[in-house]
């Protein structure tokens, strides 16, 4: 915007978050430097989580730009807080949480849901596929991706907007998360292939549009992970998919589908390297709890599919098929020989991160979906 009466001005931002490079970081520090005046202590796993505890008083902010979370042990110390940040910071209070970027929390008998039902539709409108038909899977079973497989796409860059608008939508969403992975691949050069997939996906969201992520309320405190890996898939690299799930009790707090950034020569090999990643990440969840004041005491229980993998966990001898892998194995053995991680084996039936590492059948995809904790508002479910 200019003034005509003073071409040669510019204007002066007394204050901006967006725009310019430095402002992010200079209004994270002002905020931190405020609240931890105020008794608040930044965690070291998560930089955007402040911790207040004094006593039985235990307090958790969460900050994004100028999107804030405040939860506490009791609504006076929650109001306290609140009225010591609106005295500093220019800001509304909306209340109990309903939306936070983008995210909506329904709360029912069970817990929370939370979904991402208007982001979803917003997807198909700019993808032209709202009066799509429905598929039940997200994921072809026929043939598996690969980069150099048909024409070139006519508009790339519609094909990475869906992408990475999809990525998003996983937050909520973990049945998508192998179907997404495949997907942005291929974003440096999508193929008609590719976009038919990114389609496919897009039916399947048609479907189940209303579908979220059910949190249920539970004081149990145990740390279960089920660990998968689909040896040689890629048909262009032959390196592995790897995945992931973990619970804390009945809910599910993190998962993963990622392709491994080596080749391995062997499925054992290729399990345990996701066996080793899902170890890391239980580790950090620990170190997380222990800062939110509620540790761990029990071994985290680890549970993959193939045998060889478990054995490994707690085989002390070297051998020549183990040379490939052996950091991951020395930092998988550390944390069995300290007692925080127990590797068992699961039959495939029942390892829910096959949904994270392969396309499925219905009924199997159906199953698993449902352990993951993925269902519609109006579900009726047992309960955490």
């Amino acid at each position: 915007m200019a003034d005509k009466s003073k071409p040669n001005h510019v204007w002066k931002l007394e204050k901006a978050l967006y725009g310019l490079k430095q402002a992010p970081r200079a209004w994270n520090g002002r905020f931190s430097s405020y609240v931890e005046q105020l008794g608040f202590t930044k965690s070291s796993s998560d930089n955007s989580l402040f911790i207040y505890s004094k006593g039985k008083n235990i307090a958790y902010l969460f900050l994004y730009v100028d999107d804030i979370l405040l939860t506490a042990s009791s609504p006076a110390l929650r109001q306290h807080i609140t009225t010591l940040l609106k005295k500093e910071f220019e800001m509304s209070d909306d209340g109990k949480l309903k939306y936070f970027l983008g995210i909506k929390v329904d709360y029912n008998g069970d817990g929370m849901l939370l979904s991402q039902t208007a982001y979803a539709k917003d997807i198909l409108i700019r993808a032209s596929m709202q009066e799509c038909n429905p598929v039940s899977t997200p994921v072809d079973l026929k043939s598996k991706l690969s980069q150099d497989s048909g024409d070139k796409v006519d508009d790339p860059t519609l094909y990475r907007s869906l992408a990475g608008a999809l990525q998003y939508l996983t937050l909520t969403r973990p049945d998508i998360q192998y179907a997404v992975q495949q997907l942005c691949l291929f974003m440096h050069d999508p193929r008609a292939s590719h976009l038919n997939a990114l389609k496919r996906v897009l039916r399947y969201l048609k479907g189940t549009i209303t579908d979220g992520l059910q949190l249920y309320k539970s004081s149990t405190t145990t740390l279960t992970a089920y660990t998968d890996a689909d040896w040689a898939g890629c048909p262009d690299t032959r390196r592995s998919t790897s995945g992931y799930c973990i619970f804390l009790g009945s809910n599910l707090v993190s998962w993963s589908s990622k392709r491994q950034d080596t080749v391995s020569r062997s499925s054992a090999e290729a399990e345990y390297k996701g066996v080793a990643n899902v170890v890391a990440e239980t580790c950090w969840i620990r170190n997380l709890l222990l800062e939110l004041k509620f540790p761990i005491s029990t071994a985290t229980l680890v549970y993959c599919d193939n045998i060889s993998a478990v054995y490994l966990s707690t085989n002390p001898v070297k051998h020549q098929r183990t040379k490939h892998v052996e950091i991951d194995i020395h930092f998988v053995r550390e944390k069995v020989a300290m007692g925080q991680v127990r590797v068992l084996h699961v039959p495939s039936s029942s390892q829910f991160a096959d949904i994270f590492t392969k396309g499925l059948p219905t009924s199997l995809f159906n199953e698993f979906k449902t352990s993951l904790s993925v269902r519609r508002p109006n579900d009726k479910t047992e309960g955490g």
